[in-house]
C-alpha cells in the first residue's frame, strides 16, 4: 500500500479547491469590498462581503471573491469565503491566513503570500465596512483596476499597485 506524503495530500486538496472553487465571482450588491495585489508576482484578490443584522450585530451573510493570479490564491479565497459565513466583523478580523489554509494544510514557503493576499483583501473589505463607505463609494470601485487606482500602496510585501489606462 502506497503512503501519501504530506506534499501529495496538500496537492490533492489544493487541486480539489481549484477544480471546484466556491463563491467565485463579483457580488453586485456587496456591502463591503476589499482589494489587494502583490507586486512581486502580479496576483490580485478582491473580496466581496454582504452583511445581515443578528441580535444587533452585523454578521457576514455572504462572501465572494475574484482572483487574478495563481491557483493557490483561488483555493485559499474559496475556503475563506466559506469560513466567513455567520461570522461577525470582529470574528472575521481575527481570522489569519494560516486559519484560512488550515483545510489544505500549511502552504509551501513560496505560496505563503497567497494566504496573506486573501487575508489582506478580507481586512481591506472589513476596513471599508468600518469606515461606513456608502454604496456610491463602492460603485466607484466597480472594476478591480478602478479600485486599485483609487487605493494607496500599503507597506510590507503585499502592495496595492495602481494600473494606468495607458498600459
Amino acid at each position: 500500500m502506497e503512503m501519501k506524503s504530506e506534499n501529495d495530500t496538500f496537492e490533492a486538496k489544493l487541486q480539489e479547491s481549484i477544480a471546484n472553487p466556491k463563491n467565485m465571482g463579483e457580488m453586485k450588491d456587496a456591502d463591503a469590498i476589499g482589494t489587494v495585489g502583490n507586486a512581486d508576482c502580479g496576483d490580485m484578490v478582491r473580496m466581496f462581503l454582504k452583511f445581515d443584522e443578528d441580535k444587533g450585530q452585523k454578521v457576514i451573510n455572504k462572501a465572494s471573491f475574484q482572483s487574478f493570479g495563481c491557483q493557490t490564491a483561488i483555493a485559499v479565497a474559496s475556503m475563506a469565503t466559506e469560513m466567513l459565513k455567520g461570522k461577525t466583523i470582529e470574528e472575521a478580523k481575527e481570522i489569519s491566513a494560516d486559519e484560512m489554509t488550515h483545510e489544505i494544510g500549511s502552504l509551501p514557503p513560496m505560496k505563503i503570500h497567497c494566504g496573506q493576499m486573501v487575508e489582506g483583501a478580507l481586512k481591506s473589505a472589513l476596513e471599508t465596512e468600518d469606515t461606513q463607505k456608502t454604496n456610491n463609494d463602492l460603485k466607484d470601485q466597480s472594476t478591480l483596476a478602478q479600485s486599485l487606482i483609487q487605493q494607496k500602496p500599503t507597506s510590507g510585501k503585499i502592495k496595492v499597485i495602481p494600473i494606468s489606462d495607458n498600459t
